[in-house]
């Protein structure tokens, strides 16, 4: 049985040939979005970028709904230039119930059931205690969000 062989792009300047965005997406069965909210990030997946996926190659979409251009989309999946999307983010949530992805070959549509893990609360509460610790001692805090970066 063969195995399953996971590249993924990051952000970070440096990456290695084999990880830019245009040579994965041609390689990919499946394609799967945890793009944050960012202006570069905003209609990243778009007619270009979906001509550049295998006809056999799956979108899914974890992250936020902006990444991708909705009718680019709609018309890659109609037109079979891709296998298919299954999406759980949306520009607008919840998704209206008129938009075109409900009706559309080959997309799947969840209810937003991606994200919420059953020990976040834990998790959240036990960094904010060690942040606290931290910032009354004067030290760096643990998972600060890059301002900048927009996440």
């Amino acid at each position: 049985m063969a195995g399953i062989e996971c590249r993924g792009v990051v952000r970070t300047p440096g990456c290695r040939p084999g990880q830019r965005p245009a040579v994965l997406l041609g390689q990919s069965d499946f394609v799967l979005l945890l793009l944050p909210a960012t202006p570069e990030t905003d209609n990243f997946i778009n007619a270009g970028r979906l001509a550049a996926m295998k006809p056999t190659a799956w979108l899914i979409n974890f992250g936020r709904g902006h990444t991708i251009v909705d009718a680019d989309l709609i018309a890659a999946a109609k037109d079979k230039k891709i296998a298919g999307a299954v999406l759980d983010v949306f520009r607008q949530e919840p998704l209206p119930s008129d938009h075109p992805f409900w009706k559309a070959e080959g997309i799947i549509v969840l209810p937003h059931i991606g994200g919420p893990h059953p020990q976040r609360d834990r998790f959240v509460a036990r960094l904010f205690v060690e942040n606290l610790e931290r910032f009354l001692d004067g030290a760096p805090l643990k998972e600060v969000v890059d301002r900048t970066a927009g996440y």
